[in-house]
């Protein structure tokens, strides 16, 4: 009988090694960029075309590499990192295995320029589908250029599952963030297409950061520093009023390598506890100094995973270190015993409504018709203030019931008779005919939005009120990437734009539904939805612009209605197609007939 088992073919091999380090074009950028900088560059260029599907170029001013290097470089585990497995607990470098360049050879079409400072000439290498197809010299700069054409050119399989360039570009532009980030002494740039994305200087991380994100999260930095005999942790925290309901700035570094580790993030999520709203996260922007035989990095091809040798006393520490920079910087709520209390307001006037006073004019009136009529208007002056006092008075002594029925139901009524009444300020209530409706005014809101503006869209009506000063919005890279896709229907809902210079646009007119301290938050809420969700055709994007605007400008939980706001709400909510589900497949409202009412009661 023959033997069946049979070694694989090294094009094979090689790219059952792709399927685990080359992902998408993302994975690509994240390995060239990390042997950049193993190679000691201090300018690393990142070139895509196409979203990285029709070309990854990077360019490095590092050391270069002889001829015999470049070649044995795309074998498998070649590498120059470890020499015996010891070396694998005490690595201070990104790559190590000696897998990535064979394997991103094995499923693309690779040209590699590198040249030594001691070499006069350089070494130029092309390889398609793991074989060698030319070598030979040529004339370049000392460093290393490395591109790589047609990802998945011979894995049609593998190409097929590749998302849009909007989504592919999404998580290039992640990976370079990270890289980025993690090392701001050095000097980055990304072209994407022709445009420049990102030209990063050498600076701090501070530096870095406002470069990456823009000029707005300068002030929403908190600095964190602990030095332990375990660890070392430095960075930055995000106050709690700059937390998101989606993630997306969300870093840990160890050992300048970034990871993701859910634990840790739940030590960043106990020390912001009670200072964010629900389904929030806090972003951060941490750096951990480890020894290197206390942790390992070899349990994930992506080496985004890591295992700590005191993940226990790593958890306090940071929750320590992110509690005691929330409170330095008078973030976290403190005890104040320099507080006067006589500035306080009264508990019972707290939230009692003010009453402008009443001022009432003697139009007959006339200073010079009687020698007395100064006399009487001082009489009458003295009158009006004495009724003033006394309406004070009076506003004092009822303030407390009065409060006791705005806070569980302030009830109205409209003039055809049909009493509704607002309860907690959260829901709606309204008697029809045998049953009771309960609304939640937020998704009831939500509702009547989404379906305006999709037909606002759809029938190009809205109308705009132009703004006395224009609001100026500096957008990130990402962000102008999707702005561009947007603009058209922005304009469809109302939004007059201006014209886009680099990262700024001028915000000349908004929806009659918006108000103005409102504008910037919708670019801020639709800008967290394509985190998130990229769509991809016209009818997703309408539908994803919708959502957000009625989620942003929505009536929200806590706020109170009076009686015509009530009654145009539930007009206009049954006036919609939809009125049972939000926009969000939420319900709007519950009913309550007369047996349910009396089985309460049984």
């Amino acid at each position: 009988m023959e033997d069946i088992i049979a070694l694989l073919p090294d094009h094979v091999a090689n790219q059952i090694a792709a399927g685990e380090v080359v992902q998408r074009p993302a994975s690509v950028v994240k390995e060239l960029l990390e042997n950049a900088i193993d190679a000691k560059a201090t300018k690393i260029q990142l070139i895509i075309a196409d979203a990285g599907k029709q070309l990854i170029q990077v360019v490095d001013n590092g050391i270069g590499m002889s001829a015999t290097d470049a070649r044995l470089a795309y074998e498998r585990h070649a590498t120059s990192k470890i020499k015996a497995s010891d070396d694998l607990f005490a690595l201070h470098t990104k790559g190590f295995r000696g897998e990535a360049l064979a394997s991103i050879a094995a499923v693309a079409q690779v040209e590699m320029h590198t040249r030594r400072s001691a070499d006069e000439l350089a070494t130029k290498i092309k390889i398609a589908g793991g074989e060698v197809k030319t070598q030979e010299l040529l004339v370049a700069p000392v460093g290393t250029s490395i591109a790589v054409s047609n990802l998945f050119f011979n894995v049609p399989a593998r190409r097929n599952f590749l998302k849009s360039n909007t989504v592919e570009l999404r998580h290039i532009i992640d990976e370079f963030h990270r890289v980025a980030i993690a090392h701001p002494d050095l000097s980055f740039s990304l072209v994407q297409n022709g445009t420049e994305l990102f030209d990063l200087p050498v600076g701090n991380l501070r530096q870095r950061l406002v470069h990456i994100f823009g000029s707005k999260i300068d002030d929403k930095l908190v600095p964190v520093e602990e030095t332990t005999t375990v660890s070392g942790i430095q960075g930055y925290i995000l106050k709690p009023e700059a937390a998101k309901r989606t993630r997306g700035m969300q870093f840990f570094f160890v050992n300048d390598r970034f990871v993701k580790n859910s634990f840790l993030h739940h030590a960043i999520m106990t020390a912001y506890e009670g200072l964010l709203i629900d389904g929030a996260y806090p972003g951060y922007f941490l750096f951990f100094s480890l020894e290197p035989h206390t942790i390992d990095i070899n349990i994930h091809p992506t080496k985004t995973e890591v295992k700590f040798e005191n993940e226990q006393s790593l958890y306090a520490i940071l929750r320590s270190a992110v509690k005691h920079s929330l409170g330095l910087f008078q973030i976290a709520p403190t005890l104040d015993f320099d507080r006067d209390p006589n500035l306080d307001v009264p508990y019972q006037q707290k939230d009692a409504s003010t009453k402008a006073p009443k001022i009432e004019v003697d139009r007959n009136f006339n200073p010079f018709s009687s020698g007395n009529s100064t006399q009487a208007f001082s009489s009458k002056a003295s009158a009006q203030w004495e009724s003033l006092y006394q309406e004070i008075g009076s506003t004092e002594s009822a303030a407390a019931p009065l409060q006791l029925l705005s806070d569980d139901a302030t009830s109205v009524e409209s003039q055809k008779g049909q009493k509704v009444f607002q309860l907690m300020n959260r829901y709606v209530v309204s008697a029809t005919g045998a049953a009771l409706l309960l609304i939640d005014q937020e998704r009831a809101h939500q509702r009547v939005l989404y379906e305006l503006f999709l037909s606002n869209i759809t029938h190009s009506s809205s109308t705009s009120q132009q703004l006395l000063f224009p609001i100026e919005l500096e957008l990130s890279a990402q962000q102008q990437a999707h702005f561009s896709t947007f603009a058209p229907l922005l304009k469809e809902v109302g939004f007059s734009l201006g014209d886009q210079e680099g990262k700024n646009i001028r915000l000349l007119g908004i929806p009659s539904v918006c108000s103005e301290n409102k504008a910037l938050r919708v670019f801020e809420e639709l800008f967290e939805s394509l985190a998130s969700e990229v769509p991809k055709d016209t009818f997703s994007q309408t539908d994803l612009l919708a959502k957000s605007l009625a989620k942003t400008l929505s009536i929200k939980r806590g706020s109170e209605l009076h009686t015509e706001e009530q009654l145009q709400l539930i007009n206009d909510l049954f006036a919609c197609k939809e009125t049972q589900l939000s926009p969000f497949n939420r319900q709007i409202f519950v009913s309550l007939n007369k047996e349910e009412l009396e089985k309460k009661f049984n």
